[in-house]
């Protein structure tokens, strides 16, 4: 059985109530979600404090803490896992902000430049996001691609079956919200 297979086949024991196989589903994607999360977090190595171990176990507890999963199949699946993953980071951006902005905490700058840096990193992640939703009033499948290639870490093929369309077709809607982005950013 191959592992598309495996999965959606535990996707499907899952939702038809066997709790077993959600730990399952966890073994199986294990790698592969540290893979997406290494990938991501590698371009993002200055501007987010979450490593690829956090990443994805934070994740997986909002896989489980959803309640019953609902997904169809593999391709499902790794669509969600790049909204999860979405979800976490700018969780911990805007956790990380607001700890920063107040609380009883005495706070102590030695350096401002370096806060500065880190702070517009920050909020450039947060007004992708912000972007998104509002591009998501529009076309679903752009802002997918934008989850699983930038907050994910996917590559062009992985989301090209994830979504069942064409590498070209994965191309074409990232230079398009690419632009869009650009465009609601300025």
């Amino acid at each position: 059985m191959s592992s598309a297979a495996s999965l959606t086949d535990l996707i499907h024991r899952v939702r038809d109530g066997d709790e077993a196989a959600l730990r399952e589903i966890y073994d199986a994607t294990y790698a592969e979600l540290r893979t997406l999360a290494r990938a991501r977090l590698r371009k993002a190595t200055d501007r987010v404090l979450l490593d690829t171990t956090a990443l994805v176990h934070e994740s997986f507890l909002r896989f489980v803490n959803v309640g019953r999963l609902r997904l169809e199949d593999r391709h499902h699946f790794l669509r969600y896992a790049g909204h999860v993953m979405r979800s976490v980071i700018i969780d911990f951006v805007r956790e990380r902000l607001s700890e920063r902005r107040g609380g009883d905490a005495v706070h102590l700058t030695l350096n401002s430049e370096i806060i500065e840096a880190t702070d517009a990193a920050e909020h450039v992640i947060l007004r992708v996001h912000e972007a998104l939703e509002e591009l998501g009033q529009h076309d679903a499948r752009l802002v997918q691609v934008v989850e699983m290639r930038y907050f994910a870490g996917m590559t062009e093929a992985e989301i090209a079956g994830a979504l069942g369309v064409t590498d070209r077709t994965v191309r074409r809607d990232w230079e398009k919200a690419r632009l869009l982005l650009a465009k609601a950013l300025e």
